[in-house]
């Protein structure tokens, strides 16, 4: 049986595992639980064929649905992950480890994810952790810190593939986030649905040295509705995209987001194939005045959303980058005590024994910062600077480890036999990359 099929029923057994757990009642997570389970059983794990797909209202809300904040005791500073989250991390960690790792390869050759595994990794109901119940959802709150130790789990596969499988619920989280009523009854349902749609979160432009404060993708107001034009960059499996939300600066107020539907008038398509994150099928989404009505601004252009977007995405970021720096620290051990030089282990040089040292007083300085960052989030609190923080450390520390993991391989560290190369590239896209991911 070929690895794909193979990936094909993985997502489902997961769940399997999951639902059959005896704390699922302790816990009282049954409810959510076996909602994830039924969605994944409805999907068959068919590929879905949206081209035709409609975006309507389902049912009427009289208000924005809103998933609560998680419980914390304000007064206790602990980030240890509840037994709940450790449950769907080591979920999310099993199917990194026995499909994303295995494929990975192939899939940085291919630019492309295989589509059996992407149906595989929606089984694990990530998208549906962020949707509220009354939308078909199985979310009860709101928690960052838990889709930050999902992105770790998944990103110890691969970093490609884990955005691959992330991109979509970065829509879906916005929408519950921001959302209307109205945004919400359109589009959430679809993503709950048992052919969810693919989408990506659009910020990053082809500039040199990035702000997403200062866009160049323009969005004006023309009769009832908007216009916009301008270039996005590396967007995740845009292609085969259904729905985007696209961050532009809105004339006369500043930096916005806006739904946009594929396949109208003045949007383009060219491959983007990068130098890490190859999985993730990346390409430039060109806008030539495509006209949008009213109702696709999100959160009316306030610029506390829009600020709050770049903030959790960094954390998203972050998160790819710890898990991508752990899965290289996990191959590095075994490796230098099982290669031999000069008759005896190379772990034993001291040189080799102080790098493994650096780069896991590094790996654990990032996760706490970053984890930090997330239960802020959670707590209702300002997070903008340690967001920034955990991306600045992102960028410097990723890049450093990665580094350090092809230099301690040597001239194995060149070749796409070992899988450090491949760590490198993807560690230093995660340091300058923006949108994308929202936890």
């Amino acid at each position: 049986m070929s690895l794909v099929n193979k990936a094909m029923g993985l997502g489902l057994r997961l769940i399997n595992r999951v639902s059959s757990s005896e704390q699922l009642d302790r816990l009282h997570l049954r409810k959510a639980t076996e909602r994830a389970l039924r969605v994944g059983s409805r999907n068959g794990f068919r590929i879905a064929t949206s081209a035709a797909r409609r975006f309507a209202a389902t049912r009427k809300l009289l208000a924005p649905s809103r998933l609560p904040r998680a419980a914390s005791d304000p007064q206790l500073f602990d980030l240890s992950p509840s037994e709940e989250q450790r449950m769907l991390q080591d979920a999310a960690q099993r199917f990194a480890m026995e499909a994303l790792r295995p494929a990975a390869s192939e899939a940085d050759s291919s630019c492309a994810a295989p589509a059996e595994l992407l149906s595989g990794a929606a089984e694990l109901g990530i998208t549906l952790l962020g949707i509220p119940e009354e939308l078909d959802g199985a979310g009860t709150e709101s928690n960052a810190v838990t889709q930050v130790l999902i992105a770790e789990a998944l990103a110890q596969g691969d970093m490609g593939l884990a955005l691959a499988c992330l991109a979509p619920s970065a829509v879906s989280n916005a929408l519950t986030r921001w959302g209307d009523a109205e945004q919400q009854t359109r589009y959430l349902p679809s993503f709950a649905a048992e052919h969810a749609p693919v989408a990506a979160l659009a910020v990053q432009e082809p500039q040199v040295l990035f702000n997403p404060f200062a866009l160049q993708t323009s969005a004006r107001r023309e009769g009832e509705g908007f216009v916009l034009s301008g270039v996005k960059s590396l967007v995740p499996r845009a292609a085969q995209a259904e729905l985007f939300i696209v961050a532009a600066q809105l004339e006369g107020v500043g930096p916005a987001l806006f739904i946009v539907e594929s396949g109208g008038a003045g949007m383009g398509l060219s491959t983007e194939p990068a130098m890490g994150l190859r999985a993730a099928a990346t390409a430039r989404l060109q806008l030539d005045r495509v006209k949008l009505p009213a109702t696709a601004l999100l959160a009316a252009g306030d610029a506390a959303v829009y600020a709050e977007c770049i903030s959790l995405s960094r954390i998203a970021w972050s998160a790819l980058a710890t898990g991508t720096a752990q899965a290289a620290l996990d191959y590095l051990i075994p490796y230098v005590n099982e290669r031999q030089a000069f008759g005896e282990p190379i772990s034993h040089r001291q040189s080799v024994a102080f790098t493994i040292s650096d780069i896991s007083i590094e790996l654990e300085g990032l996760r706490l910062v970053n984890w930090r960052a997330a239960s802020r989030a959670d707590a209702g609190l300002p997070f903008a600077r340690e967001a920034m923080l955990a991306r600045q450390l992102a960028a410097e520390k990723g890049v450093r480890i990665g580094s350090d993991a092809v230099q301690l391989l040597g001239g194995h560290g060149f070749v796409k036999e070992h899988p450090v190369e491949r760590w490198y590239r993807d560690l230093r896209a995660a340091g300058m990359l923006e949108g994308m991911l929202l936890v």
